[in-house]
């Protein structure tokens, strides 16, 4: 069976990303969302007009789609009709949503011990340890490579992060052991923690399902999901007194803002720090004499 041809519209949208370098996810992402909109105007979506705009949001809010899926399908259409169309002025149209930002939810240390310790098997241990003490996101984890592993200088290095950007991750000896534990039972060729497929790489669903598999086994009542282990890292480091500057790039956060907010949950730290009207002079209930 034939293959459906891809319309011309689509093969230049797609020839637009790809100058621009754009990841295949991205490119997937940005195509799926102006189908999205094709299929609500009804009409090739080159003959769209600002109010067509204006609908689609609405009916996107009156449906209950969450912000960040508006501003996805916000940023793919700005994109189609700035780059690929050359009509700058439909972007102007577009309106991106602020969403409320939430305090991330943390694990106690000892909650993450026996998390850790319930893990699905030795493979899934060493990789929710990895997320764990080193900080990584679940994208980070499931791409490690064997020779990605720098045991001399106790480094991690991670390709092509968030942002499409390498750097260097910590490995601390604990973790170190646990990867060598893993590669003695399993030897992996390639890919640090294989999937089903020893040629291909665990895949997120995998690990997220470990994850709440763990979760689950250790009791843990609180919302558990694949971030809460970076969460937890930035925070008990938070604690631990160590500079956000340095947590910063341990995470690779591009802007010491994303950082700053594991502050609002670092509840040691929170607890150190004196109120003023600890400092004020003694406070006495003593009312004046009355006037005789």
């Amino acid at each position: 069976m034939s293959e459906k041809p891809i319309s011309p519209l689509r093969q230049r949208m797609i020839e637009d990303m790809m100058v621009r370098n754009f990841v295949e996810k991205t490119r997937n992402d940005y195509i799926r969302q102006v189908k999205t909109f094709t299929a609500f105007l009804g009409r090739s979506p080159d003959q769209a007009i600002p109010e067509d705009l204006r609908r689609f949001q609405l009916h996107q809010t009156q449906t209950g789609v969450r912000p960040p899926s508006i501003n996805g399908s916000v940023a793919a259409l700005r994109f189609f009709f700035t780059v690929t169309l050359d009509r700058p002025e439909m972007g102007r149209h577009l309106t991106f949503v602020r969403e409320p930002r939430k305090m991330p939810a943390v694990l106690s240390p000892e909650e993450v011990a026996r998390l850790l310790e319930a893990a699905p098997g030795p493979k899934y241990k060493a990789a929710l340890s990895a997320a764990y003490a080193a900080g990584l996101r679940v994208s980070e984890v499931v791409a490690l490579k064997v020779s990605d592993i720098d045991s001399e200088r106790l480094l991690l290095r991670i390709e092509q992060g968030k942002g499409r950007k390498d750097r260097f991750a910590m490995l601390s000896p604990k973790l170190l052991e646990l990867l060598r534990d893993w590669y003695r039972i399993a030897r992996p060729a390639v890919w640090l923690f294989p999937g089903r497929d020893p040629m291909l790489p665990m895949t997120t669903r995998q690990f997220a399902r470990a994850v709440h598999a763990a979760a689950s086994l250790a009791e843990i009542k609180k919302r558990v999901t694949p971030h809460t282990l970076r969460h937890s890292f930035a925070t008990h480091l938070l604690e631990q007194k160590t500079d956000v500057r340095f947590i910063q790039v341990l995470l690779g956060h591009a802007k010491l803002d994303t950082t700053a907010l594991y502050a609002q949950v670092a509840t040691n730290v929170i607890r150190t720090v004196m109120s003023p009207l600890d400092r004020l002079a003694p406070l006495t209930n003593k009312r004046p004499d009355p006037p005789e």
